[in-house]
């Protein structure tokens, strides 16, 4: 992508762009006709895509490098004038195992520099360039799994809440500035990182799927969006009646005798 002299032009910066969601909306931001740059810590799945459109640059960035956010923050204003949209997307997830005597502790300062403090690194790279826009929008991408408890979930789960919380605030006090603040909730969702998961995921859809739906709902600029409904409806539940839901996912002492 060349530099753009263009005030009118629509720039979108999505982070977690190499697979899964990220990949997704990178597509559906070229077809609706923006020019996107792209983020990951390499290109993955995105290198065919970086050779043969011209709307679309690829920009290295380690969300969780804070040596890299003054050279991603430069890299970035040299390709764009400003930025209409910057949708932060990177995140990561490991579960916690508390059997036996070796519990690696060190996995939730792990999820958390990724999930948490990588997205407000990457706000700290956007924030300038979000300024510079007529109708900028902020948008980060939370998960369901802050609705209800799930097992082994305490890092991951603690990560993504803290996401929802800061993007809450951060809405707040960007109000002044004319910049609206999105968060994603999604539900499960089929890419490389779920792919490795061993228990049942309900309701799962297909990357394509999930940034179709983020894509449209992010048009009305929510406050939140949660999908898809019937996984929420479900979590409403378990936050509702959480000894119901103690007794569905958690199993008794004696169950694994």
């Amino acid at each position: 992508m060349e530099p753009l002299n263009d005030e009118s032009q629509k720039i979108v910066w999505i982070t977690g762009a190499s697979s899964g969601i990220g990949l997704a909306l990178v597509k559906l931001y070229l077809k609706a006709g923006w020019q996107v740059i792209a983020s990951a810590r390499t290109q993955g799945e995105l290198a065919n895509l970086v050779e043969h459109e011209s709307h679309l640059s690829f920009v290295e960035f380690d969300i969780v490098d804070k040596e890299k956010i003054a050279p991603v923050r430069d890299a970035l204003s040299q390709l764009a004038p400003h930025l209409d949209c910057a949708i932060l997307n990177a995140g990561t997830c490991e579960y916690l195992d508390l059997d036996g005597d070796k519990t690696d502790w060190q996995m939730m300062e792990r999820v958390m520099s990724v999930n948490y403090f990588g997205l407000v690194n990457s706000v700290d790279v956007c924030l300038p360039l979000l300024k510079h826009a007529s109708q900028p929008h902020l948008v980060g991408v939370s998960s369901q799994a802050v609705q209800a408890a799930f097992p082994r979930a305490e890092a991951y789960g603690a990560s993504k809440a803290a996401i929802r919380y800061f993007l809450s605030s951060l809405r707040m006090d960007l109000k002044a500035d004319g910049i609206d603040v999105s968060c994603i909730l999604p539900g499960f969702v089929d890419t490389p990182l779920t792919r490795k998961n061993t228990f049942d995921m309900p309701f799962l859809m297909s990357s394509d799927e999930a940034a179709k739906r983020t894509y449209q709902a992010l048009q009305h600029r929510p406050y939140e969006f949660a999908f898809p409904k019937r996984l929420s409806a479900l979590l409403w539940l378990g936050r509702h009646l959480p000894k119901w839901w103690l007794g569905k996912l958690a199993p008794n002492k004696n169950d694994n005798l």
